[in-house]
Parts: structure tokens; C-alpha cells; sequence
């Protein structure tokens, strides 16, 4: 019984080392989202993608303090268990060593104090004389397994109380980060609502803003579709070529493993139908995701293909199609781009600069997007999840 409570804390262990692993990454996420923020704090910048921001660095936060929780309770536990096995091991130690004393007694009391060699040679004769060693060797093996015995269970019993303390003390220093990550939330909760306030001022600017968006999002939609067909009329007379088929199958087959089409950047725009983070009973239906990145960033391809468009969008820059057989994927926003159609491009190979708005801290938003043929995908279930 004892083993099996002691074994937990191996188990526990792992769990807690990925705990530490997951916390440390949402602690970098944040550190990112902070510089991209303290970039602009002193712009004074008002704008439906910083409010965004906050809200990604609310959600990290947010993760944060329940990993925190979520240590504390994995570490309360397994203290709980080792208490219970601390007080096992002393009940275990005790037996042991009043045992061995009574063996030590009994002993002297069968030899009747006399040493081993004289209790031997007192025999009345040969047999009853090996009896007396065979006694005396069994007594001595049995003295050498209780000594190893409770050896043993004295420096379990010593380590198991470390471990208790040990663990008492992190669970104390984890319950102050989490009081002060709390505490922060609550101030990066109040920076939101004031934000909120601030825009929902402007609700003209707003719908403008959302009315541009439509028009970019039509604009790309159009394209695919001029796409589509043309590719539909040609592969009457020239079908798609067995090697892109086999990207296609193989883009499929990666599905949540394919990497980002930046270095760095968050998430803060999602696929689908969205509330609006100001506008009441407003909704937007993304056609992709919007990643933003803190200054310099370029974009590049998520999967070897072939570049079948680029294109200018009016006030939105330039967007490129890139084909994986039957799979498109859509980098818009871009500036500098470094290819044209008909290239192939390899994985990670540089597409373009992402436009980086300096009025706005330096940050660069992609818009990225992902078709199987017409039909728009979510990026997020395609990306390698970080």
C-alpha cells in the first residue's frame, strides 16, 4: 500500500513538470503581447485590433491563473499523500523496531546469555550442536534483514518528510503568483472596459472599419473563385499534375500540424462568425485569421506549392495564393512580395514582408486563410498548435 501511494508522486511529478512547461510558454506569450502593447501606450492608439490585443493578453492571463490552480490542487494532493505515507512509514518503523528488539530478547533468552561459540560447544552432542548453528545463523541473517529493513524505511521516511516540506513551500509560493496574477488581471480588465468605452464612441468609425473588411474579404472570395474556374476549364485539356495531387494528400494528412506562416505573432482575429468586440448585436463572418506580430515580419509559406495568384486589394495591400493540390492557402496584407505566379515555392520560403504599421507601435497583421477549393476552412484547425 505504502508503494502504491509513494509511486504517485512520479505520477503527479510528470504532471506537474507539464504544468511548469505550459506556464512558462503562456509566460513568454505574455511578455510578447506586453511589448507589443507598451509600443503603443504612448500613441495613445484606439483601435479595434489593440482592443483585441488586450483581449488575447486577458485570455493568457486567464490560462495562467488556472495553471496556477491547477499546481496548487496537483501539490495539495500529492501532500495529502504523502502525509498519509509519512504516518504509514513511522506506524511500519516502530513495529519494525520493537520487533527487532523482541527478536534481540528472545534470542539472548534461548542461548541464555551465553556467547554463540560456548552455546555451540555446550552441545550434548553433534546434532543438537549444528541445530545451535543453524539457530544462530538464522538469528543473524534474520537481525541483518530487519537492520537493512529499517534502514531502508528510515530514509524513505526522511525523504518522504522533504517532500512534504518541500512541496508545502512551493505550494505557498505559488499561491502569492497567483494573488499577483489575479491582481493584474483586474487591472488589464479595467484597461479593456475603458478601451470599450472609448470605441464604442466612434460608431461610425466602427462600421466603416467593418464595411472595408467585407470588401477586402469580397474581393479575395472573387478571386478564388476567377481561380477556381480557370483551373476548372484548363484541367479539361491539362489535368492537375500527379505531384501536386500528392501535396494535396499530404497538406490534408497535416492537419494541426502545419506550421505558422510567421515567426511570431497572436492570434486576434478568428475564423467564422464572430461578436463585434464593440458594436451591440453586431456580427462578422471571418474568411480567415488575422495574426498580429510586433515589427518586422515576414510571411511565408505554410506547405510547398505553387504561387497561382498576386494581386493588389485596394487600401489593403497585396495578397498572394499559393496551391497545395486541392488545398489554397491566402496571404493578404503583404508589401515587398518576393514571388510571382507560376513559382514553386518549399516550406517556409519567404512570400513577403507583412505591411507594418508604424502608426500603430510597428505591429504587421496578416490575414491569412485557408480553401479547399470554394470552401473556406478555419486556419486554426490546420496550424500546429503552440
Amino acid at each position: 500500500m505504502i508503494l502504491a501511494i509513494l509511486s504517485t508522486r512520479f505520477i503527479n511529478g510528470q504532471s506537474r513538470a507539464e504544468l511548469e512547461d505550459m506556464r512558462r510558454k503562456n509566460l513568454q506569450e505574455i511578455e510578447y503581447v506586453d511589448r507589443m502593447l507598451k509600443a503603443t501606450a504612448t500613441q495613445k492608439n484606439e483601435n479595434i485590433n489593440e482592443l483585441r490585443v488586450i483581449g488575447r493578453k486577458l485570455n493568457l492571463r486567464e490560462k495562467l491563473i488556472n495553471e496556477y490552480g491547477q499546481e496548487i490542487s496537483l501539490l495539495e494532493y500529492r501532500i495529502s499523500l504523502n502525509s498519509l505515507a509519512t504516518e504509514m512509514l513511522e506506524q511500519d518503523l516502530n513495529e519494525l523496531k520493537n520487533e527487532y528488539a523482541r527478536s534481540i530478547v528472545s534470542a539472548y533468552k534461548a542461548t541464555k546469555g551465553t556467547p554463540a561459540l560456548a552455546f555451540i560447544l555446550s552441545s550434548s552432542d553433534f546434532n543438537q550442536g549444528y541445530k545451535r548453528l543453524k539457530y544462530i545463523q538464522q538469528v543473524a541473517k534474520y537481525r541483518r534483514k530487519e537492520t537493512e529493513t529499517i534502514e531502508t524505511l528510515y530514509n524513505e521516511l526522511n525523504s518522504t518528510r522533504e517532500r512534504l516540506e518541500k512541496d508545502r513551500k512551493n505550494v505557498n509560493d505559488l499561491k502569492n503568483k497567483e494573488v499577483r496574477q489575479k491582481q493584474m488581471l483586474s487591472e488589464e480588465q479595467n484597461r479593456k472596459e475603458r478601451l470599450v468605452t472609448t470605441l464604442s464612441r466612434k460608431e461610425k468609425q466602427l462600421k466603416q472599419e467593418l464595411d472595408e473588411k467585407r470588401r477586402i474579404a469580397r474581393q479575395i472570395e472573387k478571386e478564388i473563385e476567377k481561380l477556381i474556374e480557370e483551373e476548372r476549364k484548363r484541367s479539361e485539356t491539362v489535368p492537375m499534375s500527379r505531384e501536386m495531387k500528392v501535396i494535396g494528400d499530404s497538406f490534408g494528412e497535416n492537419k494541426g500540424k502545419i506550421p505558422w506562416p510567421v515567426d511570431r505573432g497572436i492570434i486576434t482575429g478568428h475564423f467564422g462568425l464572430q461578436p463585434h468586440p464593440v458594436l451591440k448585436n453586431v456580427t462578422e463572418d471571418n474568411i480567415g485569421i488575422e495574426i498580429t506580430s510586433s515589427g518586422q515580419t515576414k510571411a511565408r509559406s505554410v506547405f510547398k506549392g505553387e504561387v497561382v495568384r498576386v494581386f493588389a486589394i485596394s487600401g489593403a495591400n497585396m495578397a498572394v495564393i499559393v496551391r497545395h493540390g486541392k488545398y489554397l492557402t491566402v496571404y493578404q496584407n503583404l508589401v515587398n512580395v518576393k514571388v510571382k505566379a507560376g513559382d514553386s515555392v518549399t516550406l517556409g520560403q519567404e512570400i513577403g514582408d507583412v505591411y507594418m504599421d508604424n502608426g500603430d507601435g510597428g505591429k504587421s497583421v496578416l490575414k491569412f486563410m485557408v480553401y479547399e477549393e470554394k470552401k473556406k476552412l478555419d486556419p486554426e484547425q490546420w496550424l500546429t498548435k503552440k
